[in-house]
């Protein structure tokens, strides 16, 4: 069983956001989670990991670093675009496509961990699988969230999870990475503010 992030919060602010983990918190959920896998995969040589733009790549990339330390080896990680498999596409405004890249070993037989930050509705990891078809078909798909928030819509659950974080549908999560956010830090947003970048 998945063990919680010790959370950081700050409490109600007078915008409606709440910090609920903080550096420290995310490195040791990414940790924990790099244990989980060796200690389930067995055989690290035979495993790529995926990580789904945006925030699921930097996080793909910390777990196989994680991973590689613990093991001494080099595991491959790329990323995987779901933008055109979506069944929401026509629903959402335009955007443009992320990058997609496979690891040179590629990935058939091989033990695939997609990895992203936000699990929500599982319409994202749905159109993933769809997307792996196109490039590859790999032994095992598991999936590594840093945050299951619930609200399924399809049967989909993550194999390693950071941090289950139940909340209400009239809230929104976002997780800020370094890379990309110049903060490692995971928010929740109450309807009335501001939700940019969230899942």
């Amino acid at each position: 069983m998945t063990q919680p992030l010790n959370t950081a919060s700050s409490g109600p602010s007078r915008t409606g956001s709440r910090i609920v983990a903080d550096p420290d918190d995310i490195s040791r959920a990414l940790r924990r989670l790099a244990h989980q896998v060796v200690e389930n995969v067995k055989d690290v040589t035979n495993l790529v990991i995926l990580g789904i733009p945006t925030r699921g790549v930097p996080l793909a990339q910390r777990l196989a670093k994680n991973i590689g330390e613990i093991e001494g080896v080099a595991v491959p990680v790329g990323s995987l675009d779901v933008t055109l498999f979506r069944d929401d596409l026509r629903m959402r405004p335009s955007k443009a496509l992320e990058q997609t890249l496979i690891p040179d070993v590629g990935f058939d037989d091989k033990i695939v961990i997609l990895v992203d930050d936000v699990l929500f509705s599982g319409r994202t990891i749905r159109a993933a699988l769809d997307a792996l078809n196109e490039y590859g078909r790999p032994a095992v798909v598991q999936l590594a969230v840093l945050v299951d928030r619930g609200h399924r819509e399809l049967p989909i659950r993550a194999d390693y999870v950071g941090k289950n974080l139940p909340t209400s549908l009239s809230e929104n999560v976002s997780v800020h990475l370094s890379e990309i956010d110049s903060i490692d830090q995971v928010v929740i947003h109450s309807a009335n503010a501001s939700t940019e970048g969230t899942a």
